[in-house]
């Protein structure tokens, strides 16, 4: 079953889609269907464990089915954009499948989205519903429903998990299953996610039931889940990784029990890991250091733990090497994107392959290319600029042709920005990134959303926004400012970045003052020589420092 693309997303030329067909990627499965198979396969089995509530597999079809149902009666509808922004709660799977069953397409924000960016996800994509929690780490998320609902006027509900206060309930919309209209297409997009991008606002990642039920299958198969698996989701459960790598998603593929944790504090997360028996779970770098350092002498309570995942940043072949030591489990680097291309390390791979390379992909037709800047391939081992096109790979961001025609090439490989080389077996070796972004512990920041937001304040003339290398979170983030007279103090600048409500993780960790930007040869901001600067190069012009 087909039927028309949804406008304003690219999608797989008739061939591909074939061949992929052909070759048993696409199965023609949708993820409502698949969670109610589950249900039917593994009925009583624990599918979600969500701090005192656990689900059976059979009690989280239900309850989908009845939310699907209070979704529908609300009018939402096939193909109606819904912003979804939940902490790690069963609220949160039970409103997506329920989305899913409608082919209701969630846009996934994260718990640390604010005001600028919830408010462009809303306009944007025409959203007719916003889910969040009530209050969530100190912040009131229902305070944020009301700037964003006064400026986007597509906005029909606001739908609250907790305390609804003047919005909609979530709890009141569970109802007496009823005929649903027909569900999506295996085909159809299932969800956007967002871009990690390097030019302003995320762009929107549209992933399809097909092409995305394959990367959890593959995933799975990769990562050995089965029924016996338990899965700690420590990260933000909207993110790719935790998601489906082979994360939340894929453990219900494989019919394993799955395990939010509210946050990936070590005092938060090694109980759990004990009480639940955990098997795998999947970190970012910084986190994986924190850890380690806690289980000098908590060791004892990861005892059932056999695999962590570190993906989001390249993680040091050094701290690589103390994982299996310090853990007394298996390490899997994990390397890919939202945008599709997921590389793993395989858990019978030797260790000197495990601890030194980002793995190699999914997919026997996960094609790569590394390429010099002039777009033409390397020889062999030589590190270059990552393109990549595949079963699971999108063709293009969400209205973005402008955008698109730059990021992909005519062929359809995607520019993912990240350099890289690749050994003889076949391994990807991450050595740093080609696009303007940085990355933050796994959070990525666009140098030119930050900057746009520095040059609205009235004493900013210039901004340029530049990565500092970080033995914690790998990098973190600089601010060189060019002020207009006196420059004002640096946490004047970062409350006026807040205020705006630009998420927490981009707010520069650190403020330079400078008379004028170093230019490269044609007259651009030399990001490179600003970068230099904070290596200890000597500077290209005065410079006044301050952190926040």
């Amino acid at each position: 079953m087909t039927s028309p693309a949804l406008p304003g997303c690219p999608t797989w030329p008739e061939a591909y889609a074939a061949r992929y067909r052909e070759a048993g990627y696409w199965r023609s499965e949708t993820f409502g269907q698949l969670l109610h198979e589950r249900a039917q396969r593994h009925g009583e089995r624990t599918a979600l464990v969500a701090g005192e509530r656990r689900l059976t597999y059979a009690n989280l079809d239900a309850r989908v089915s009845q939310l699907a149902a209070g979704f529908h009666a609300l009018g939402i509808q096939a193909r109606d954009r819904v912003v979804v922004q939940l902490p790690n709660v069963a609220e949160f799977f039970e409103v997506i499948f329920a989305l899913f069953r409608l082919g209701a397409l969630p846009v996934f924000a994260l718990p640390a989205h604010r005001a600028s960016e919830i408010g462009y996800f809303c306009a944007f994509t025409e959203a007719v519903a916003y889910v969040i929690a009530d209050k969530q780490a100190g912040f009131d998320y229902r305070t944020l429903a009301e700037q964003v609902r006064g400026t986007c006027p597509t906005l029909k509900h606001v739908i609250v998990a907790g305390d609804a206060g003047p919005f909609t309930a979530l709890s009141s919309l569970y109802a007496a299953p009823t005929a649903l209209p027909p569900g999506p297409a295996p085909s159809d997009v299932a969800f956007f996610q967002l871009s990690g991008g390097s030019t302003g606002v995320p762009k929107l990642i549209p992933r399809t039931h097909d092409d995305y039920i394959y990367s959890l299958r593959g995933s799975v198969d990769i990562c050995q889940l089965d029924e016996t698996s338990v899965y700690l989701c420590a990260l933000p459960a909207a993110h790719n990784f935790p998601l489906s790598s082979p994360g939340v998603l894929g453990t219900f593929y494989a019919g394993g029990t799955a395990v939010l944790a509210p946050n990936s504090s070590p005092d938060t997360v090694f109980p759990i890991i004990e009480r639940e028996r955990v098997t795998i779970t999947a970190v970012v770098p910084p986190l994986a250091m924190v850890w380690m350092d806690a289980a000098k002498t908590r060791r004892h309570q990861l005892a059932s733990l056999r695999v962590l995942q570190v993906g989001g940043a390249r993680l040091s072949t050094e701290a690589a090497m103390r994982v299996k030591p310090t853990l007394g489990c298996t390490l899997q680097q994990v390397f890919g994107m939202a945008e599709g291309l997921v590389n793993y390390t395989r858990l019978d791979d030797p260790e000197d392959v495990i601890v030194s390379t980002q793995g190699r992909p999914i997919s026997p037709d996960d094609e790569i290319r590394v390429v010099d800047e002039d777009g033409e391939d390397v020889a062999p081992g030589e590190t270059g600029q990552l393109l990549t096109r595949g079963p699971y790979t999108i063709r293009g961001y969400y209205k973005a042709e402008a955008h698109n025609a730059k990021a992909f090439t005519d062929d359809g490989f995607y520019h993912t920005g990240d350099v890289v080389r690749v050994t003889p077996q076949g391994y990807l070796v991450v050595e740093g990134r080609a696009k303007d972004q940085i990355n933050r512990g796994g959070d990525k920041v666009a140098a030119e959303e930050v900057e746009n937001h520095l040059l609205a304040h009235p004493d900013v003339h210039d901004a340029a926004v530049v990565a500092v290398p970080d033995a914690f979170l790998g990098e973190r983030t600089c601010a060189f400012v060019i002020a207009r007279g006196t420059p004002p103090a640096p946490n004047v600048l970062t409350a006026f970045l807040r205020q705006r409500g630009l998420a927490a993780f981009k707010i520069p960790d650190r403020v330079e003052f400078v008379e004028a930007f170093p230019k490269t040869g044609v007259g651009k901001v030399s990001k490179k020589a600003l970068r230099d600067v904070l290596a200890g190069a000597p500077s290209p012009t005065p410079v006044s420092r301050a952190t926040r």
